[in-house]
């Protein structure tokens, strides 16, 4: 059963479950960058990395081993660790009476647990069961461009092909892909420890198991997050997901077949207006989104906007944006923001 969402609208207790990952720390650099209201903050963690001392607003805070008790009188749990932990501490979060923003895959695709992307599907966070879901990274940086393109014409068919950077993979696949570089442009041979292939001036197709269908896991996340965001439970969408040798943001290659002919500078002026999104575009210079331009920003920038020669309904673009986040961090605060305003 749902019932309506509220967050008290005074600052409130907040739980950063995952508080040492990449992820936990862009929510407390956000939370901090937001002047989110914060009564107190606690950070919770693994065993391994309690006890450590966080720096944050000015103060040092002691990173707590998640435990039963560990939720008692808090309001909202900003979780950002693996799906199963948001799984383990789901039930002791709701009997303590607080909310669960999680942004593991856990709980996505449970019927019940809205999916919430507060530029496109605002109205889906305003009832829950203790639980509003996170979407993946590459799903909420697309429908941030699918959705305004949407309200003026129906979408037929989506095809993508993602080029995702190593910071997706957490901060130590990020210091490994620096590593590895040096030991490229020394004459060695770099063998990866923590993916599967090293990205040292390589890439290689997404490193998440691979389904019965032959798409990978993070593909169908893209194909299932999407419709349901969206409630476009039949949309036509296939993706491909790669991973590249970028630190940080993901960039993605978009075709967006219409149910009728959609005028370029129509797209172009919908995605200029839309909320969370920067159209980047100077085709004098051949100056189009790159992810330096998004990394440690907001906004996802799109450009490069243009008709599909072979198919007179559809159009073609391209999207840059910081998977840590918007892709995660910032979406789960919005999302919070967006409770506190609605009470």
């Amino acid at each position: 059963m749902t019932v309506p969402v509220r967050l008290p609208n005074r600052p409130l207790t907040v739980a950063v479950l995952g508080s040492s990952g990449i992820v936990g720390q862009e929510i407390l650099q956000l939370l901090a960058e937001r002047q989110f209201p914060i009564k107190e903050l606690r950070l919770l963690c693994s065993e391994r990395s309690a006890g450590q001392i966080q720096r944050w607003n000015g103060l040092d805070l002691v990173l707590q081993e998640a435990s039963g008790n560990a939720f008692d009188g808090v309001d909202l749990v900003l979780a950002s660790a693996n799906s199963l932990v948001s799984r383990r501490w789901r039930q002791p979060i709701k009997m303590a009476g607080a909310l669960l923003v999680d942004n593991s895959s856990a709980f996505r695709l449970e019927n019940g647990v809205p999916l919430v992307v507060p530029e496109v599907n605002p109205r889906s966070a305003l009832s829950h069961d203790g639980v509003i879901a996170n979407p993946n990274c590459t799903t909420i940086l697309l429908s941030l461009v699918l959705f305004p393109l949407a309200t003026y014409c129906p979408l037929r068919r989506v095809v993508v092909s993602t080029y995702q950077s190593v910071s997706g993979a957490g901060g130590r696949a990020m210091g490994e892909l620096k590593r590895l570089s040096r030991v490229a442009l020394d004459g060695g041979t770099p063998h990866s420890t923590i993916l599967p292939h090293s990205l040292a001036f390589n890439l290689f197709l997404h490193n998440s198991p691979l389904q019965s269908n032959s798409y990978c896991e993070e593909e169908m996340k893209m194909v299932n997050e999407t419709r349901k965001i969206m409630d476009l439970p039949d949309l036509r969408l296939s993706a491909t997901c790669v991973r590249v040798p970028v630190l940080r943001a993901h960039s993605e290659a978009v075709n967006i077949e219409f149910s009728k002919h959609f005028p370029v500078d129509e797209a172009r002026q919908l995605l200029a207006n839309a909320p969370g999104v920067e159209l980047i575009e100077d085709y004098a210079t051949n100056r189009f989104p790159m992810p330096a331009d998004v990394t440690g920003r907001d906004l996802v920038a799109v450009g490069r906007i243009r008709q599909d020669i072979s198919e007179s309904n559809a159009l073609e673009l391209w999207l840059c944006g910081d998977q840590i986040r918007k892709g995660a961090a910032l979406n789960a605060i919005q999302i919070a923001e967006l409770l506190i305003m609605s009470s």
